[in-house]
């Protein structure tokens, strides 16, 4: 990693990968001092990453107050922390209106949090991008610029629906068939469930787990998707 466009394109793998971070807020009851809170996420249309959150949990009141946040994302799966991947994700948390579709998406993703409107009332916040710290391991730090780390999903909305859905009730051998290519191990009794779709790859749902299987290329179109999945599935 020798250059600020190989180190946008690693953030960018690793916020893919990745499906939780550190939310550190600005404290209320202790001002001054930062608060961090373990914090699923998604990507939204925009490819900024969306939390849903308690209005009666603390990081909550603290956004409420003072909106500049970050969001950092560690890589997993590294023997050594200094080793891996982390980014730092400055930006300014926005309470998302209309999030019926976002909603849908984030449910794929984690489908215990539709209980969570039940008992507490939650809501969607997206983490708009003011600027990105990426560091790949030792003396390789870089700032990332916006429009780098930012890309906006081509199939969000319907058409990934649509996608997930088919792949959901048709199509869970070729699933497999993508672990076991991508050397990810399935939990015995588990089923794997696509979560979502993107230009360059999906996300998988094996019981509480999600992972991440890139594509063998970007694709901007559904049926280049079709495609890429059979390939996929014959590959294996």
């Amino acid at each position: 990693m020798d250059n600020k466009a190989d180190a946008a394109e690693a953030a960018r793998t690793l916020l893919l990968n990745e499906y939780h971070g550190i939310l550190s807020t600005h404290s209320h009851d202790v001002p001054g001092y930062p608060f961090g809170s373990v914090m699923p996420y998604c990507l939204d249309e925009t490819g900024q990453p969306v939390i849903l959150i308690s209005r009666i949990a603390q990081h909550t009141r603290n956004i409420q107050e003072n909106p500049k946040v970050s969001l950092i994302i560690s890589e997993t799966g590294v023997n050594d922390v200094h080793k891996g991947g982390r980014l730092t994700w400055l930006g300014d948390a926005e309470k998302v209106e209309n999030f019926e579709q976002l909603a849908e998406r984030y449910y794929a993703f984690f489908p215990q949090s539709r209980d969570y409107h039940k008992t507490h009332d939650f809501d969607f916040y997206r983490i708009n991008l003011v600027r990105a710290r990426f560091i790949g391991g030792f003396g390789k730090i870089f700032w990332v610029k916006n429009d780098l780390m930012v890309k906006t999903n081509p199939f969000y909305g319907q058409a990934e629906s649509g996608m997930v859905n088919h792949m959901n009730e048709d199509h869970v051998d070729a699933m497999v068939k993508y672990c076991i290519n991508a050397g990810i191990a399935i939990p015995e009794g588990v089923s794997p469930r696509m979560a979502g779709v993107d230009s360059e790859g999906m996300h998988l749902l094996l019981g509480d787990k999600v992972v991440r299987i890139a594509f063998p290329a970007s694709v901007e179109e559904p049926m280049a998707v079709r495609k890429t999945l059979v390939e996929m599935a014959r590959a294996a």
